[in-house]
């Protein structure tokens, strides 16, 4: 007698794959589509999480694709003004719907209805308030340092041979005049709220999916050798805007993205999904990868989620050597300064302190 899983793969079966295997040894990356050679133009972009991965990527010698840069400041003045943190200075993209506007804007030329934020006597970028934090003198400057980013981001769209993004968020708030997503809500880190002009939203599976499709099948089109990876972030969310448990909300944006990134694997033969969010999340690991706070991810489950991320994309010929246990604890002992990390949606606790009530209440 025999039945469809006797041929199974062992990596197929809990039993083999997970109650078996030690922790830090489980790798769920199998089957990989692509593999990424040391002269493949690597780009970033997403949630807070994926300033691991763009890190990582850099320390261990894949060409990671930075357009946005300034020569003229040493390393560590630029990392002050947030070069490096992705491959453009577009701060944290929580959400797909983000991502396929940002598109839209540096590539077909689209517009916003809104443009400049101001606090004080200062004025920001709505679409990147924390990345200049002082803010500028005038709206024009604004415009101007805006349209020199898109000038970037559009080389990222049209270069790079990988792009990874890291979905990190359902949740959201955007202009009920056009519909422009926010990475934070106006009035926490800029600009001021307005219930007649903006407006909370969770975006759905269908929204999500729809997004997420459009701006993968225009990116195709202008950069035909373009690859995608997709990963989820671990990072739970810091707030929920729902009247409901934040622990609820979490699961269920996480749930949607995931989903989200599956359908779009199983759609387009160029994108492939790279499981950090398992490796990090999953039960075996029994929260030993994240800080005191059970949000942060510390260095540890970093470190397993990239020597994964070697074993299945580093090709056999030019590229970096894989991570070692060595290296590791070098990047643990770096990460120490965990403060580096730069996370938009911080601002929310910090204006919760200062008692700014950007909700209305």
């Amino acid at each position: 007698m025999t039945n469809p899983y006797h041929k199974i793969a062992s990596f197929q079966l809990w039993r083999r794959a997970v109650s078996r295997v030690e922790p830090f040894d489980i790798n769920p990356a199998v089957n990989p589509r692509f593999q990424i050679s040391s002269t493949d133009r690597v780009a970033t972009a997403g949630s807070c999480f994926a300033q691991h991965i763009s890190r990582r990527i850099a320390k261990i010698g894949f060409n990671y694709y930075c357009p946005e840069h300034d020569d003229s400041l040493s390393a560590e003045e630029a990392v002050k003004q947030n070069y490096g943190v992705f491959s453009a200075r577009y701060g944290n993209i929580y959400t797909v719907q983000q991502l396929n506007q940002l598109f839209g804007e540096a590539v077909l030329g689209k517009e916003k209805h809104e443009s400049v934020w101001k606090k004080g006597d200062a004025f920001f970028d709505p679409y990147r308030p924390n990345i200049f934090p002082q803010g500028f003198a005038t709206e024009l400057a604004v415009k101007e340092e805006r349209g020199r980013h898109l000038a970037c981001v559009r080389q990222i769209f049209e270069q790079s041979d990988i792009f990874v993004f890291t979905l990190g968020l359902t949740e959201g708030w955007r202009s009920q005049v056009d519909g422009s997503v926010f990475p934070l809500a106006p009035g926490v880190a800029a600009g001021s709220f307005d219930s007649a002009l903006h407006e909370f939203h969770n975006f759905t599976i269908d929204e999500t999916r729809s997004e997420l499709f459009e701006f993968l099948t225009n990116l195709k089109r202008f950069n035909p050798g373009v690859r995608v990876l997709l990963t989820v972030s671990p990072v739970p969310l810091i707030a929920t805007f729902e009247d409901r448990h934040v622990l609820t909300s979490t699961v269920y944006s996480k749930s949607v993205l995931r989903v989200a990134a599956q359908e779009a694997y199983d759609a387009f033969p160029f994108v492939d999904y790279f499981p950090s969010y398992e490796i990090i999340t999953g039960s075996p690991t029994c929260g030993m990868y994240f800080e005191d706070d059970m949000r942060e991810i510390n260095a540890r489950g970093v470190s397993h989620a990239m020597r994964c991320f070697m074993a299945a994309y580093a090709s056999a010929e030019g590229t970096p050597a894989p991570a070692t246990s060595e290296a590791d604890e070098q990047y643990f002992s770096d990460q120490k300064k965990a403060s580096e990390i730069v996370c938009d949606e911080e601002e929310i606790e910090k204006s919760l302190v200062s008692k700014l009530k950007f909700w209305g209440k």
